[in-house]
This record gives C-alpha cells, structure tokens and sequence, in this order.
C-alpha cells in the first residue's frame, strides 16, 4: 500500500510551489495603463469620429411652401420651422435651431414683412439641393413636440454652410437662438 501513495509523488522536488501572481504584483502593473491607453486610443480614433458623423442625416427631398403649390414631403412653415408629411409615417414638426426667425403673425407689419422674408430664404436655400440635418434618428424635442434639428450643406471645397449663419448674416433671424433673448423687430 506504501507503494501506491509513492508513485503519485513527484520524483523530485524543487522546494519552490508554483507561482500565481497576483493582480497587483509588479508583473501586472505594466498592463494597466496600456490597456487603458489602448482603449482610450480605439475610442479616439475609432468610435468617437463614427458617432459623431452618425448624427448628422442627409436629406435630398424637393422642398416646398407650405400650404403653397404642389405639395412635398417636406415643406417650410416659417422662418424657423419645417413640417414633413409623408404617407407612410405620421407628420412632423421640425424646428430649426441656431438661430430664432421672426414670427408670421408678428407685433406689427415691420416683424411680419421679415417673416416673410426669412420664410422666403429658408425655402431658396433648401431649395438648392442636398443638405443634412442633425440628430439622427432620434432627435431631441421641444416642449411643443417639435424635432430640434441643426441643417447645413456640405459644399464641394470642403466647407461647411450652415442656415442659421445664412439667416443671420442676411438680417432675417437672430443669432441668439430660440427663446434665449427677444428681438424687437418692430424698431
């Protein structure tokens, strides 16, 4: 029986037990931050810049006047708010954001002759081909219900046109955003 136990020992022994090093032993610190710095770097250059181009959707749909001529699936309301009605899906409001337009029914004839004018550009510079629109599929909303969208057009050199700097630099709109400050237009 004595035999047995000694053929399952070990023919020699070293003295030592095996080694199972620890998560913090000097070994391992090193993999730390390079994993770290190597995930961050996947992140940087990967995943970050998808993410934020995903964000930005391209739209190359006529654009019309709402209410107005033949109808589109897309069509402008005012100075700063868009409505899309497609057949397939219920119809939406879009509000534009970056800028604040005057309003249609304004507090005198000088605010509503803007809003007119301002209706009028936003239509002209949809109207001149593809442009994008931000939030993807999953905008966020106002209080009203309405997408809050950002548009620009990419141009051809490589910049980058955005609406509310079209209106803005024309007079048509403010600068300061949706109800941040108020315009009086009426001066």
């Amino acid at each position: 029986m004595n035999r047995s136990r000694s053929r399952f020992r070990p023919r020699f022994r070293t003295g030592r037990s095996p080694k199972r090093p620890g998560l913090l032993s000097w070994w391992n610190l090193w993999r730390v931050p390079t994993v770290v710095t190597l995930v961050a770097a996947i992140w940087w250059f990967g995943v970050r810049p998808i993410a934020d181009e995903q964000g930005w959707v391209p739209v190359d749909e006529p654009v019309s006047l709402c209410g107005v001529g033949e109808r589109t699936a897309i069509c402008v309301v005012d100075g700063d708010t868009l409505r899309i009605d497609r057949r397939e899906e219920r119809p939406r409001r879009i509000r534009l954001i970056g800028f604040d337009a005057p309003e249609m029914e304004g507090a005198c004839e000088a605010e509503s002759a803007v809003a007119r004018q301002a209706r009028t550009a936003v239509l002209a510079w949809l109207g001149q081909g593809a442009f994008e629109w931000n939030g993807a599929q999953d905008p966020p909303y106002d209080q009203y219900g309405r997408e809050l969208r950002e548009v620009r057009r990419q141009n051809p050199d490589g910049s980058v046109d955005y609406l509310a700097d079209t209106l803005a630099d024309a007079g048509l709109a403010d600068r300061s955003g949706w109800g941040e400050l108020e315009t009086d237009w009426c001066r």
